[in-house]
């Protein structure tokens, strides 16, 4: 009986003494290093709380797949990014224009307008395929990895800075240009057939 006495006091001291070591040495800061520094996992060891974000950050790994980001003048809107998106999270809509409105950093015509290019960071699950496909790298990630908002709707970001009017607009300069070769077509093959 005294055995299980002193038995119960022994595991009851040890388990106080961890909690005690715990709380005093919780209260020092953690140093930031990066994880390729040797000493960053014996951290743990030291009793060290988690850091004091946002006083404290941690540093950003170079691999590391955050925000995306678009870069809408280097953009052609070819909607490969949106066509490889596993969870459908990019949401573009093109306006094809009447003649060739410029040229990307690498050379590339542009010949589509962007209309719409929204992407839901609250669908997206950083897989980072849309930049692998896109011919002229003009959607990125960022290192930004923190961007709380209040409402969920705050998380889909538009890179489109084209207006609805200006998209009505070009509408309607590519459907005029359409039916003005749609009418020339009818009426070589109107003159061909009298001709023949």
């Amino acid at each position: 009986m005294v055995q299980k006495v002193i038995k119960a006091f022994t595991t009851a001291w040890k388990g106080l003494s961890l909690t005690i070591r715990h709380l005093f040495a919780g209260n020092g800061k953690r140093e930031i290093v990066t994880v390729s520094d040797s000493n960053y996992f014996k951290q743990l060891e030291h009793g060290t709380n988690t850091i004091q974000y946002p006083k404290q950050q941690l540093p950003v790994p170079e691999v590391g797949r955050y925000q995306l980001d678009v870069e809408m003048d280097d953009c052609i809107v070819c909607d490969l990014c949106a066509k490889v998106c596993p969870v459908n999270c990019i949401d573009i809509e093109s306006i094809k224009a009447t003649e060739a409105i410029g040229q990307t950093s690498d050379g590339t015509t542009k010949r589509l307008y962007a209309a719409k290019f929204d992407i839901d960071m609250a669908k997206c699950m950083y897989c980072g395929l849309c930049t692998i496909v896109c011919p002229t790298e003009c959607i990125t990630m960022t290192n930004q990895y923190d961007k709380t908002v209040f409402q969920l709707s705050d998380l889909v970001y538009q890179f489109s800075d084209m207006t609805p009017e200006d998209a009505a607009e070009k509408r309607a300069l590519f459907d005029k240009q359409q039916a003005e070769k749609q009418a020339s077509k009818l009426a070589a093959m109107k003159q061909k057939e009298g001709g023949a």
